[in-house]
């Protein structure tokens, strides 16, 4: 109880700030009918309680499994063998993951079934699978990290050129998703488990940042050789915004039960199999373990479940219809206030984040403090979802424009960025986009390119999760630079 008590307080500071967010907006510019504005609360709940259990089984369940695993694929004498486990743990716990489900059901919706969910799942795990296989295998082998951001970077460019602007946004939304309450969690513990046997501290040290990133990296990669193969100006952006609510105040939640339940059992499948099948091959946990673990599957089935009853139920459709009515209020200024205002509420209350930045304070010996990072990630995102918002009310503003500055950015200040800060730099990115922006921002961007008449849903909305990512990595990279700034000064 004190574990879930716990949960639950820093799920609560997540959810609750939109919650008064979406009350406030909805008294004021963007009114929502009373019925859908009590489900939307309801839902709420659902998602607290949901990522609150969610987050107790991925720490009883998920944590030792990655940590283990991670040992165990660095005492592979083949790297095959290691890239292959590596490829299979990366492509399910993705799978698993609820913000990547969120996003395929997002895309396959507007786009009006033109691209499935479940291809949409399919490509976004497998480029994180194929990431996480080449991270556990530089680690094992000691290979430079900043030269494999390089190429992993200068890569998705290249891919980046030939894309349209429909399939630019899914891909590097797919980054952000990628990274969520089940990946972040799970992939750091394998980089732990993983460097843990490195003698070198300072190496084991670096080692620790950097795979949570590379396989978000690796999650735009399918939807963009997607686009090679399909032609993206058969695929139009619908989007339909409630105006109303019928029925009952539970009915909604009561009728996504027994989907939802299928679906989760479906996610969680793989990931048991994978501890069952470490069983068979000798990769023992103490008995406590163990048996901590099967109760941490078992809460991991039920977090999900509640999550997206929450989310289908009533969570998203409110968050289309205040952005729909912000921006058909008329005055642009209040949609950029409320972008910027948004963005920072996601980072500044994501429990990922919290996580994330005690993390560096830890690692560093309070070097580097959460509050001074904190500081840095809400710059990064309140200008993410500002920007966002701007592209959606500006005409021929695209996403490449942020793209390629945010590129160029991120090349030109990797070399001076510390070592340590490397990998902390993109992993920064992958924790600030979490389940609201992959739910609400996500909603609320749709609403705000549904009312603006030049705006396509599927071409404007889309890539706000990317620039949740992006901008991060960005403002890091300059703290980075302040850092060894002031390190040579003290030398």
């Amino acid at each position: 109880m004190n574990i879930l008590t716990s949960k639950l307080r820093d799920v609560f500071m997540a959810v609750a700030p939109i919650a008064v967010f979406v009350v406030i907006l909805s008294l004021t510019v963007a009114p929502v009918p009373g019925l859908l504005l009590y489900r939307f609360i309801v839902g709420a709940l659902f998602i607290m309680v949901g990522l609150a259990v969610l987050l107790i089984g991925v720490d009883l369940g998920f944590l030792p499994l990655g940590k283990q695993m991670g040992g165990t694929l660095m005492k592979f004498d083949k790297m095959s063998l290691t890239a292959i486990v590596g490829f299979v743990l990366g492509f399910f716990v993705t799978m698993t993951e609820p913000s990547v489900q969120v996003l395929a059901a997002q895309v396959a919706s507007v786009s009006g079934g033109l691209l499935p969910m479940n291809m949409i799942l399919l490509l976004i795990s497998s480029g994180a699978g194929i990431m996480l296989a080449i991270g556990a295998v530089r680690i094992s082998k000691n290979i430079s990290q900043r030269k494999l951001f390089y190429i992993v970077l200068v890569a998705i460019f290249a891919l980046t050129v030939f894309a349209s602007s429909k399939m630019q946004a899914i891909a590097f939304d797919a980054v952000g998703a990628t990274t969520g309450a089940v990946t972040v969690p799970f992939i750091l513990a394998i980089a732990l488990g993983a460097s843990a046997l490195n003698k070198d501290k300072k190496e084991a040290e670096e080692n620790s940042f950097g795979l949570v990133g590379l396989a978000a990296l690796g999650a735009a990669f399918g939807i963009l050789i997607l686009n090679l193969f399909m032609q993206p100006e058969d695929v139009e952006g619908v989007l339909s915004i409630a105006t109303g609510a019928e029925g009952t105040l539970f009915g909604p939640f009561i009728a996504e039960i027994p989907g939802v339940a299928i679906d989760a059992l479906i996610m969680m499948a793989p990931i048991v199999m994978i501890f069952l099948i470490s069983q068979r091959f000798k990769i023992d946990f103490k008995s406590k373990d163990f048996n901590s673990m099967i109760v941490g599957f078992s809460c991991a089935y039920v977090g999900l479940l509640l999550f997206f009853i929450g989310v289908n139920g009533g969570f998203m459709t409110v968050g289309n219809i205040v952005g729909y009515g912000v921006a058909a209020y008329g005055n642009d200024v209040i949609v950029l206030g409320a972008g910027f205002l948004l963005g920072m509420l996601i980072v500044l209350t994501e429990p990922a984040v919290y996580v994330f930045t005690h993390q560096i304070e830890d690692v560093t010996g309070g070097k580097i403090t959460r509050k001074l990072v904190l500081v840095f990630l809400a710059i990064g995102v309140s200008f993410s979802v500002g920007l966002i918002m701007l592209r959606i009310l500006i005409p021929g503003v695209m996403l490449w424009h942020y793209l390629l500055f945010g590129f160029i950015a991120i090349v030109a200040l990797l070399p001076f960025a510390p070592k340590l800060f490397v990998g902390m730099c993109f992993d920064s990115g992958a924790v600030s986009a979490g389940p609201m922006t992959a739910t609400f921002a996500l909603a609320f961007a749709q609403g705000v390119s549904e009312a603006v008449e030049h705006s396509n849903v599927l071409v404007d909305s889309f890539g706000i999760i990317a620039m949740v990512t992006m901008m991060p990595i960005v403002s890091m990279l300059v703290l980075g630079l302040i850092y060894r700034i002031k390190l040579s000064k003290q030398v």
